[in-house]
């Protein structure tokens, strides 16, 4: 158990994620990291470790039980189930009869199929989460587990895995001190049990809280001051001249004692004049120390490999087969959508409601089948039941959105790859789509008086069960590619605008611009409004031929609205519908396997500020002049005096606007 110090900026995170494997992929960095004695190359660092970030990201729906048993279904137990067998047997040699509890444990582990569970039971128990396995994580929306316990289950996801080293970033964050206290024991607790190692970060840690380590990393600047046994630490400090007030917590010494401002007053050589002893000379001076030195002496001598553990260094991928990722992501996503189920009885009581509307508005009684007039309204209520059933999947996006930081963090984990966590979802969502089309078709098509032919009303019906899971994929996409819903619904508006004006009947192909037609070919609606169009006027109530034409009703319907009157044109558009969905859901995959979410804004220093900083950490007293200039060549003062200069004359033009007067000249001067 180490614990990593440093005041903020010192560079805790960063070397907490470089030493996961998990920096950025624009940085520039130098230096080697090697885990017993082996090269970040030649295993998987993002499962042999683990970086636990501050924030708890969980599926709120799922209770405490059900998301460390999807942690461990997909990471598989790494060696501890094997390690459990292998102890077994040597008790057995030896003749040692174990407790009983542990005897229960380990015929419990012994069963196939049942060691997820076991291991799961395993870290409940040591991170005292027993209490509220049953409950709700909880988020936003839902009520859940505290605070504290959702830091233990992000740790325990973790845990149940073949993650041997834990980094963990500010994990006290938003917690109180009894709380930290009891979350730090817990993991003192399972790494001493399992053998592990945990570097942790800490902001201003108790001093009960600091006294459950064994190793202390002090940060400063980026450098190093401090690494070795808790114990020693206070010795190293007062070698270089300090010492810690004896009502002073140790961790906040630590983090005061390399700064300037609070240095002086833990000078305990009175006798000596101060002067200021820069991050530079204290991480230098550690090195002639007698723990720096041993500590040198140890990184001098290369690792043994042959000492590591085939099964200390992880080299798969992914943590079981590829059938069983799918199974754990299928049996996840089931369980979601059953607690999810008020969402889709909403959707359906929803649909059902509009088509009782749609019903009273296109009632057979009142459709007539005479003139080219009766066609158009026909062929707008058919427009009005794909725009229907397209819009009804809307409510995949803002689902989809909601589900991606955990799927982020968990795709960054290696816990599945993005194909697994796309798929079920294709899969169980077919049915709801084929139960809501069955209800809409089967309760207006004969009401609102569409072709009576049994052929007419199953083509119908396919039509519209391609569109739904189209639609499905479209949105699912949208939420892929937007990553966040208002980016996701402000160029999702654009697309979908796009779509339907292009989907053959706001415009007809007739009326389309020559550098628009692109958009008619390739809009999704267009080939469904031709497909349902052909079905339904190509029908036996359409065949009819009116005065002065030659042509049946039907065909003059479709051609007056740019519909494409040939039998074959219903296969292309479920053709096409068809492999929409499937292209749809591809570009959502590939969306989850290569885009990252949305990163927090960096704030951008100023070269005075950074030429400070550096100066902090050398010692050196720069002064930092007022009257530089900067890259124009204009001083700091004229910078203010013509900006004073335009604030003025944008005074004077809001003025002139207010009272009716021509002062956009003058409003736009300042800026030219």
């Amino acid at each position: 158990m180490t614990l990593l110090l440093g005041p903020p900026s010192s560079g805790k995170t960063t070397l907490l994620l470089s030493l996961a494997g998990k920096l950025g992929k624009d940085l520039k960095f130098a230096g080697r990291v090697t885990y017993n004695g082996h090269g970040m190359e030649e295993f998987v660092p993002q499962r042999t470790s683990a970086y636990i970030s501050q924030y708890d990201v969980h599926i709120g729906e799922m209770t405490v039980r059900e998301t460390l048993a999807f942690s461990a279904r997909c990471q598989g137990v790494g060696p501890r189930y094997e390690m459990l067998k292998e102890l077994s047997r040597r008790e057995k040699e030896a003749n040692i009869k174990p407790d009983p509890d542990i005897d229960i444990y380990m015929k419990a582990a012994a069963l196939e199929g049942q060691e997820a569970n076991v291991v799961t039971d395993y870290i409940l128990k040591i991170l005292g989460l027993e209490v509220c396995a049953d409950t709700f994580v909880g988020d936003e929306m839902r009520r859940g587990i505290s605070g504290g316990q959702k830091k233990r289950v992000t740790t325990g996801e973790m845990l149940v895995g073949p993650a041997r080293a834990l980094f963990m970033d500010e994990i006290s964050t938003g917690l109180d001190t009894s709380t930290t206290f009891h979350i730090v024991n817990s993991l003192r607790q399972s790494i001493h049990i399992l053998n592990g190692t945990a570097l942790i970060s800490l902001l201003q840690p108790a001093p009960e809280t600091y006294d459950l380590f064994d190793d202390i990393v002090l940060l400063s600047d980026g450098h190093v001051v401090y690494q070795g046994p808790r114990e020693n630490v206070l010795e190293f400090f007062e070698y270089m001249g300090f010492k810690c007030p004896e009502r002073k917590g140790v961790a906040d010494f630590l983090q005061e004692v390399t700064s300037r401002k609070d240095q002086e007053q833990y000078w305990a050589r009175k006798d000596e004049p101060y002067s200021f002893i820069s991050v530079m000379e204290l991480a230098e001076a550690f090195q002639s120390f007698h723990i720096g030195q041993k500590l040198g002496d140890d990184l001098a001598v290369p690792f043994d490999k042959s000492k590591s553990h085939p099964a200390a260094l992880t080299k798969d991928k992914y943590g079981v087969s590829k059938k069983e990722l799918l199974k754990a992501c299928v049996s996840r996503e089931y369980l979601l959508m059953k607690r999810n189920l008020f969402v889709y009885v909403f959707k359906m009581i929803q649909l059902i409601f509009i088509g009782v509307i749609t019903m009273t508005i296109f009632i057979r009684t009142e459709m007539h089948r005479d003139t080219i007039t009766d066609g158009g309204i026909f062929m707008g209520a058919l427009f009005f039941i794909l725009i229907m059933i397209m819009f009804n999947g809307f409510a995949e996006l803002a689902m989809t959105i909601l589900k991606l930081p955990v799927f982020y963090k968990q795709r960054d984990l290696l816990f599945y790859p993005s194909w697994a966590y796309s798929l079920p979802a294709l899969i169980l969502k077919t049915p709801i789509s084929i139960l809501e089309v069955t209800v809409w078709v089967f309760m207006s098509y004969y009401v609102i008086g569409f072709d009576p032919d049994v052929g007419s009303f199953f083509k119908n019906y396919l039509v519209l069960l391609c569109l739904s899971q189209m639609a499905s994929g479209l949105f699912r996409l949208m939420g892929g590619l937007g990553r966040n819903i208002i980016v996701a619904n402000t160029c999702g508006s654009f697309a979908l605008l796009t779509v339907l004006v292009m989907g053959g009947f706001i415009l007809t192909r007739d009326d389309v611009k020559k550098w628009w037609k692109w958009g008619y070919w390739i809009s999704p609606l267009m080939y469904a409004q031709n497909a349902i169009a052909v079905n339904e006027f190509l029908g036996k109530s359409w065949r009819h031929v009116p005065p002065n034409s030659t042509e049946p009703l039907g065909v003059l319907v479709m051609k007056s609205r740019g519909i494409f009157p040939e039998p074959h044109w219903y296969w292309i558009g479920v053709g096409a519908l068809i492999g929409y969905c499937f292209l749809f859901n591809f570009l959502f995959t590939l969306a989850l396997k290569y885009l990252d979410p949305f990163g927090k804004p960096q704030a951008v220093i100023s070269k005075e500020t950074l030429a400070g900083r550096i100066a902090s950490k050398t010692g050196e007293n720069i002064e930092l002049s007022s009257r530089g200039r900067d890259s124009s060549g204009e001083s700091r003062e004229e910078q203010v005096h013509r900006r004073d200069r335009c604030l003025g004359k944008l005074l004077v033009s809001m003025k002139l606007i207010k009272r009716g007067r021509g002062g956009w000249f003058f409003l736009l001067n300042p800026f030219l």
